[in-house]
């Protein structure tokens, strides 16, 4: 029988969410992401409340399963605004992550640090994120990412080729079914046009079954058992990777802990280790143990979001169009002035979720937008960014950057 790992990543991100900022307060609060009278966008509050439900919890377990199970291996990518956060307002949670990593079992993944979309419109700008991505984890992990995920996994073969010249092993992407084709997301592929890089894909039906499925009981394979699972995951016998990908905030957060996800975290790693030949890698142990498979072509931008797969859940109408062109617009001038506070501000605007506040989208990808929207509508998250944006441009007129 074929070796065969389970490839668990997981994904850390919080935005620094925009408060709600009416056209009163542009020249009059050069604040617009903490707001203490707010719940749904205040930052502070929402970050307790995320780490008592999910990263604590969460961590707790992995150290755990750690302890119990030496062969146990995971990924993980943690936003620089997230870490940021943490910093300020959670070292409790921030300090579990370390000890996590401290064991020498979790790996971490590479990013842009604001969980940006810069890659598409500056690439100057995307480089300046990655590095300073690197910068902070090397300061609170002591590591330095060899393996890339993109924002929302948005991946191309442009990206690929980006990532090789740079110097990565290892770079993810959805397994995206057009893409794949007849191939299946468990082994390791090469990208086109690359020289030493290899590409990991999600497993998305069994990666959703976990993340988005797992507490649905009219889902017909509820309730959704380690045996079970790990069945499903034995079924292609040539397999090598069964890469999982997923939030972070899947464990105790999207799916609640009365829906019994960390009985089921706890137990799948000993129902896979029960079968000869199973284990789990990080990243950079599966590329650096399995051959490549196959080579990859994706000449268009995946991602991992919607039922498109595709930046329409950021970049789908006028107003997300509108309102990431006017804020890249300025990125000379921002970065002329040399003012660190303007310049993070530009930055903190620039992460994905805001634009993805502003999807219209209906039927479950309009839900799902709804769910983690901070805002009543996408007209209001639009309305609050735009308002922020014009506060920034007329604080750079005022510095003598723009007219």
């Amino acid at each position: 029988m074929n070796n065969k790992s389970i490839v668990l990543y997981l994904h850390v991100h919080q935005p620094f969410r925009v408060k709600h900022y009416t056209v009163f307060d542009i020249e009059n609060d050069h604040n617009y992401f903490n707001s203490r009278a707010d719940n749904d966008t205040n930052n502070e509050k929402i970050i307790h409340k995320v780490a008592e439900k999910s990263y604590l919890p969460t961590n707790a377990k992995l150290m755990q399963i750690i302890n119990e199970n030496p062969e146990f291996r995971l990924s993980m990518s943690i936003s620089g605004t997230v870490l940021e956060q943490l910093e300020m307002w959670h070292p409790e949670a921030l300090k579990s992550f370390q000890d996590l990593v401290a064991t020498g079992k979790v790996e971490i993944v590479g990013e842009t640090y604001y969980h940006s979309l810069a890659f598409f419109y500056s690439r100057d700008e995307f480089e300046r994120q990655i590095d300073q991505h690197k910068k902070i984890v090397q300061r609170l992990f002591n590591q330095s990412p060899k393996v890339l995920r993109n924002t929302e996994l948005a991946y191309n073969n442009e990206l690929a080729m980006w990532a090789d010249e740079h110097g990565y092993d290892g770079i993810l992407a959805e397994g995206w079914d057009p893409i794949l084709g007849w191939r299946s997301p468990n082994y390791v592929y090469k990208p086109i046009n690359t020289s030493n890089i290899k590409l990991l894909m999600k497993n998305y039906k069994l990666s959703d079954d976990i993340a988005f499925r797992f507490g649905d009981h009219n889902w017909s394979e509820w309730p959704l058992t380690a045996d079970k699972f790990s069945h499903w995951m034995s079924e292609d016998q040539n397999a090598t990777n069964i890469n999982l990908f997923m939030d972070y905030e899947t464990f105790g957060e999207h799916q609640w802990e009365h829906s019994g996800i960390f009985d089921f975290l706890e137990h799948l790693p000993k129902e896979w280790l029960k079968t000869s030949g199973h284990d789990f890698k990080t990243i950079s142990e599966a590329i650096d143990e399995y051959d490549v498979k196959d080579v990859i072509d994706m000449p268009y931008t995946v991602t991992w979001a919607d039922t498109e797969r595709d930046l329409s859940a950021w970049l789908g109408n006028s107003m997300q169009v509108n309102a990431i062109n006017s804020l890249y617009f300025l990125e000379k001038d921002i970065l002329n002035s040399s003012d660190q506070e303007l310049i993070n501000d530009w930055r903190k605007l620039q992460t994905s979720d805001h634009f993805y506040y502003m999807c219209t989208k209906w039927f479950n990808d309009g839900d799902i937008h709804a769910y983690f929207s901070a805002y009543d509508t996408p007209y209001e998250a639009y309305t609050n960014f735009m308002n922020s944006f014009q506060d920034l441009r007329l604080r750079l007129i005022k510095l003598g950057f723009l007219s």
